[in-house]
């Protein structure tokens, strides 16, 4: 499933830190997604001209000790690698542009001198001439080149955009902490910019009283983060309950949740330098692809490619086929939705693999029978992620009933919301788990309404009969 260029140094990083090789694999998916940017979109169709940009979203899910960290950190460290090479070379120029400065700037001087002795002669014309040859001052230093971001406010993120068009990728340590920051109302702008920021192409507009107008010709953004389980079932319950169902959970398109590794063997070991080397190489090469010119219209797009007949022709089959699924009414909204936004994760893979393995001029059936098996692979994880949703209301459930004799006899959804239990804090949460426990008869609701007319209280109690079962 991975081209023959990163494949070695993928298996080589999984195996001498034990971590699930499906961390690492992800993690450099995202950063050559993030090399790549701008400068080469792709066509699914012959001759439509529907255009993805090959930005890709990812999060690794495990439990804290699942060598999440280091597996980001291995997989992007030709990201970082280059990074600190454009910086390095951005300062050495804005030095010498600095000497020119100076060099300029007496240079200025001493044809200002000339100019004044021209013009005291009367000879207008050479004064003219001196000033316009000593030329104006020099335009201000470039802006430093980035390739990586952490935490940024969305308007300096805008601003950095600008600065390189290619396209940025956020890399969070902690996934929970942004998408928890997206829940709440103060950042619902900036929840609507990343939700544009998934396209890779979109423009945005910021209108801010001490920015001013910031106009973002493409928001082109990759994203990859850590997450433990325990802090993404209530983010992917949002989603279920229609809370914050807008999609944003569901452009997590390469979410991996691997099975806890049971075994663990002291492994002692130098890397493999040449998979090292072949994958380092990898990223240099997608980053040394030509520069990206922004379309100002639709005639000036950046380079695009297109399948061949039977890459064609295998994605056309998987896309009637997920489409027809998705519209048979069987499947969870958020799941329909997941699935529906697919067909650019897996075009963007199949442009990765062609241009990583293949002949690099159309995508050809090998890169795109790989971007399939990885889209069968992707969703049975998604459904793994959507299921934790669910089981956090069986399991919130399990929990109420363990602690119920800290509980009054009567009591309501308040009670339970204060007490601060682990998976408990949601107030919606707690009212799906009551609402299930009185579907299943676990309790009986009376809803009671105040006598000066305000919102009615509903109180539970305990089904009797399971109470007399337990004693």
């Amino acid at each position: 499933m991975l081209p023959d260029a990163i494949r070695g140094y993928v298996l080589d990083v999984s195996a001498r830190s034990q971590c699930p090789v499906d961390f690492v694999a992800v993690c450099a998916l995202v950063g050559l997604a993030s090399m790549l940017g701008n400068k080469i979109r792709i066509r699914p169709k012959q001759f439509d001209d529907w255009t993805i940009v090959p930005n890709l979203w990812g999060a690794i899910i495990g439990r804290p000790s699942a060598m999440k960290s280091p597996s980001m950190t291995a997989a992007l460290a030709p990201v970082y690698a280059l990074q600190d090479e454009a910086r390095k070379n951005w300062e050495a120029d804005c030095a010498a542009r600095k000497i020119d400065a100076e060099v300029a700037d007496i240079a200025k001087g001493a044809a200002k001198k000339k100019a004044r002795m021209a013009a005291e002669k009367g000879d207008l014309d050479q004064a003219r001439d001196l000033i316009q040859g000593a030329g104006g001052d020099n335009d201000e230093d470039p802006p430093q080149p980035r390739f990586i971001i952490n935490d940024a406010t969305v308007e300096k993120l805008g601003e950095l955009l600008n600065e390189n068009p290619n396209g940025l990728t956020q890399v969070r340590d902690e996934l929970a902490g942004w998408l928890g920051r997206m829940e709440s109302e103060e950042h619902c702008t900036d929840r609507a910019f990343y939700l544009e920021a998934f396209n890779g192409d979109s423009p945005f507009t910021y209108d801010r009283i001490g920015r001013g107008t910031i106009q973002i010709a493409a928001c082109t953004l990759s994203l990859i983060g850590g997450i433990q389980p325990s802090r993404l079932a209530p983010l992917v319950r949002g989603a279920l309950t229609g809370a914050g169902n807008d999609g944003l959970i569901q452009r997590l398109q390469l979410a991996v949740w691997p099975d806890d590794s049971k075994d663990w063997t002291w492994i002692d070991r130098r890397p493999d330098e040449a998979a090292r080397e072949s994958y380092f190489l990898a990223f240099r090469h997608l980053h040394a692809l030509a520069p990206v010119d922004l379309p100002a219209s639709a005639e000036d797009m950046p380079t695009v490619m297109r399948f061949d007949e039977e890459a064609q022709g295998l994605f056309r089959e998987w896309m009637e086929e997920i489409q027809i699924r998705a519209r048979a009414g069987g499947l969870p909204s958020v799941m329909e939705s997941h699935i529906l936004k697919m067909p650019k994760t897996v075009a963007a893979l199949a442009l990765l693999f062609e241009l990583l393995d293949g002949e690099r001029v159309v995508v050809g059936k090998v890169a795109t029978a790989r971007a399939l098996d990885w889209a069968d692979y992707l969703e049975s994880h998604a459904r793994r992620v959507y299921a934790a949703g669910e089981t956090m209301i069986e399991d919130g459930a399990r929990l109420i009933w363990s602690r119920r004799k800290q509980l009054p006899d009567a009591f309501t959804a308040r009670d339970i919301h204060q007490k601060a239990w682990a998976g408990l804090t949601d107030r919606e949460t707690v009212g799906d788990i009551l609402e299930m426990l009185t579907d299943l008869q676990w309790v009986g609701a009376e809803r009671k309404t105040d006598s000066a007319g305000g919102r009615p209280t509903i109180t539970y109690s305990w089904n009797p009969r399971l109470i007399g079962k337990e004693g």
